[in-house]
């Protein structure tokens, strides 16, 4: 047997059994370097399309298998059909992963089964939604909010939208001569010194702050933020935004409620070599009276579902439901009805997500606005394509080149 299936397994067992999130599953396992980026590249793959995954091992099975054989076959599943690799060399390995697990009376099961898999063809089930959820590996109650807001049509086309490409942000360097010297194969962005790149691997230059990571999206928010002295980013762990709007405003507050994030906060602004960005432990949704309008700008990027950037969190798709949805929008509301009472007259409040829900973007601001007369909607238009609701943006994926999120600009009046 390959070690990389035995590493997959492993990894995956963490999020499957422990409900890790991928990334800590992944740091915290030892692969086999000589195969970390085809392992990593299964474990985020067999996550991703888990929905999918689970739907073939249903309809193959009169009764569900264990987890631990339930990981075997998906890892398989997704690597003859995702991958391309030759049936006998998957449904070899994975005998002898079960076997290696303890459970040899299920190597004949696991052998049957993946034969039977490639030799099969399944039907996607009738109905839109749930064809739509297995066909793309979403989450049904998410396809259904998406049909909701945007009609069918549009909904599989933001479901449907491939991942981006990592996107680069310039600080210390001229990134367009920087990546042609290196033979660095990128595309230009609407944003200065921005750039995307495929199979960028990150070098010491990352560390000395020449260049960082940053979703187009965040960018793309960080951009329709005005100029000013005084800013607060109160929800800003891990730091990006807080970064790009230090270039802006003369001084920003950073804000997080758990104090690793906070110091992440810190670590970031050092490795940029931002000294005016000061990091706080502190709950948005708490109201503090000495701040009571003393920022001409407030970000607040909101907590969220993160439906719009799925493909580096494919986690969302496995653990969130229709429930924590409709949670997060309660603390949506929550900070943003605290955080608006810091800003100065005439000031503005910024309110963002990575979600393409209209309940956590659009719907957020006009509840708020029945709310609070004292704001009005200011109108903005990123250079990103983005479909404009009323005088807001929204980044989806078929158009803004990958990811979703969201942005609102709302001027205090009185």
């Amino acid at each position: 047997m390959v070690n990389y299936f035995y590493d997959c397994y492993r990894i995956l067992n963490k999020v499957y059994s422990e409900k890790k999130y991928i990334k800590q599953a992944i740091n915290d396992e030892y692969i086999e370097e000589i195969n970390r980026a085809l392992t990593v590249k299964i474990c985020y793959g067999v996550l991703d399309r888990d929905i999918e995954l689970s739907y073939y091992i249903k309809n193959f099975t009169e009764k569900t298998p264990k987890l631990a054989v339930r990981t075997i076959l998906k890892i398989s599943i997704y690597m003859i059909k995702y991958l391309g690799k030759k049936a006998y060399f998957v449904v070899e390995n994975a005998v002898e992963l079960t076997k290696k697990l303890g459970k040899s009376g299920a190597s004949g099961f696991v052998n049957a089964f993946l034969r039977k898999f490639t030799v099969s063809s399944i039907k996607l089930p009738d109905d839109p939604i749930q064809r739509l959820s297995v066909q793309y590996s979403y989450p049904e109650f998410a396809v259904k909010i998406l049909a909701e807001d945007y009609g069918l049509t549009r909904a599989e086309k933001i479901i449907a939208a491939p991942y981006p490409d990592n996107t680069l942000c310039f600080y210390g360097a001229d990134g367009k001569k920087y990546l042609t010297e290196k033979g660095i194969s990128f595309s230009e962005t609407p944003f200065n010194n921005v750039f995307t790149v495929k199979n960028f691997t990150r070098n010491t230059d990352y560390d000395e702050g020449l260049y960082t990571y940053q979703a187009l999206g965040s960018v793309a928010i960080c951009e329709v933020v005005d100029a000013c002295d005084n800013i607060l980013d109160c929800c800003a762990a891990p730091g990006g935004k807080s970064v790009r709007l230090s270039f802006k405003a003369k001084n920003v507050v950073s804000w997080d409620i758990h104090p690793h994030r906070v110091k992440l906060i810190e670590e970031y602004a050092s490795r940029m070599k931002r000294g005016n960005i000061v990091a706080e432990l502190r709950d948005a949704a708490v109201y503090y009276e000495e701040f009571s309008k003393q920022f001409d700008a407030v970000l607040c990027d909101a907590p969220c579902s993160g439906f719009g950037v799925v493909g580096d969190n494919p986690d969302i798709k496995l653990n969130r439901t229709e429930k924590d949805v409709s949670e997060l929008v309660k603390q949506q509301s929550a900070i943003l009805n605290t955080v608006c009472e810091y800003v100065k007259l005439g000031g503005c409040l910024y309110y963002s997500t990575c979600s393409v829900f209209f309940r956590e973007n659009i719907g957020m601001i006009k509840d708020f606005l029945s709310r609070r007369t004292n704001f009005i909607v200011e109108k903005i238009d990123s250079p990103l394509t983005h479909l404009d609701i009323e005088g807001t943006n929204a980044f989806l994926p078929d158009v803004s080149l990958g990811n979703g999120f969201y942005v609102a600009k709302l001027k205090r009046i009185k």
